[in-house]
């Protein structure tokens, strides 16, 4: 169905060259250079771009509220698009792991997310794109992973590393070990003992992405890397054609990243935080330095629009600079030049929010309503 043509009047609008009080005109489900169809008066709204998440997984209670309550996926898929699109959200990249920690984070819940998410997103409004968390020390599985993708629809790999090395190494025992045991399905016994064989393919693991992300590549994967915390690791990321870094753990990884032309992901939490929940690199400390193309939802939809406020309100930038963080930002890092701004011919993704308290009144996705709620809900009926 095409999108009825609208033209918002009464709003202060982001526009590329900054805040202005002028007409926004929809038509065909993108930004039109003149104004038809019905008009809207959205005095006291702002209008800004709608945010691209690049990276989230807080879509996971969804999916399965509790343990072994997985049977109905697509409607989990469907609920977080819900909430996406209440968080101001027109563009969503859906992070699932495939990791060794099993269970919620197994392969074999990863198939069921992903044919999940093919069943429903062409019906939903919000752009939903997958993507797949890998662990790098499962060997075992890397023959398996190009085919996967290929039969998931999935266009989109990071590579985690989350095995404890430093416990693993001095012979200790990692901890949270039961409690990781019991989601995974195993005996602490067992979950130790794959942990510490992983652990022990580690002087292979190098040679092996080599390859790996060599045949994604050819196969036109988007690859990142995840966490990477010194330059040596940037580096040697870069040499497999890497250039997206999500949450470099330091500044110098970060700057790294910038130095060789990478894109520099952090996480939104960070910033509404004001620190990493890890005692990583502060991401306020990063975008100051410059270091950051896009911030992420990471585990938490509220925080993009939440940062960018914040960002704004301090004076580190303004509103349009804050805001591309969110929206042109990572709709370059993701090669999506249809969209990120409100320019004719660009896609009408956009959020309406109350101009007083910054609260998300409406969301459009390619002109469509994807969220509205409350006294905004008035003006589009009347």
């Amino acid at each position: 169905m095409i999108p009825p043509a609208l033209t918002f009047s009464g709003a202060r609008i982001l526009l590329p060259e900054g805040v202005v009080q002028t007409d926004l005109c929809l038509s065909e489900g993108r930004i039109a250079g003149s104004c038809t169809g019905k008009r809207i008066d959205l005095a006291g709204y702002l209008v800004l771009p709608g945010i691209v998440d690049l990276h989230g997984d807080g879509f996971e209670r969804h999916m399965a509220p509790r343990r072994g309550a997985m049977k109905e996926m697509a409607d989990g898929v469907v609920a977080s698009e819900a909430e996406l699109a209440a968080n101001g959200i027109t563009t969503a990249v859906m992070a699932q792991f495939w990791s060794w920690e099993g269970g919620l984070r197994g392969p074999e819940f990863a198939e069921g997310v992903f044919r999940a998410i093919r069943q429903v997103r062409d019906s939903l409004v919000t752009d939903l794109i997958p993507q797949l968390r890998f662990e790098t020390h499962l060997l075992d599985d890397y023959d398996l992973l190009p085919d996967r993708l290929t039969e998931w629809e999935v266009p989109y790999v990071v590579f985690n590393d989350h095995l404890p090395h430093e416990r693993l190494a001095e012979g200790r025992k990692p901890p949270r070990l039961a409690g990781q045991a019991l989601k995974a399905g195993r005996s602490p016994e067992k979950h130790l003992e794959l942990l510490q064989r992983l652990h022990a393919n580690g002087p292979q693991v190098p040679a092996a992405l080599d390859a790996l992300c060599a045949e994604l590549h050819r196969r036109g994967v988007r690859l990142a890397s995840h966490d990477d915390h010194s330059a040596e690791d940037c580096a040697a990321w870069q040499a497999r054609g890497l250039r997206i870094s999500e949450f470099p753990e330091t500044a110098e990884a970060a700057e790294a990243t910038r130095a060789a032309g990478g894109h520099v992901i952090l996480g939104s939490p960070n910033v509404v935080r004001g620190g990493s929940h890890k005692g990583n690199a502060s991401a306020i400390d990063l975008i100051a330095m410059g270091y950051c193309d896009a911030l992420a939802s990471d585990y938490h939809y509220p925080s993009p629009r939440r940062a960018a406020l914040m960002l704004a309100r301090s004076g580190l930038l303004d509103l349009g600079a804050a805001w591309a963080l969110v929206s042109s930002g990572p709709a370059r890092v993701l090669g999506l030049d249809d969209r990120g701004e409100l320019s004719p011919g660009k896609r009408a993704d956009l959020v309406i929010l109350d101009a007083e308290n910054h609260r998300v009144a409406a969301t459009f996705a390619g002109g469509r309503v994807s969220y509205m709620s409350g006294d905004v809900a008035a003006r589009f009926l009347a």
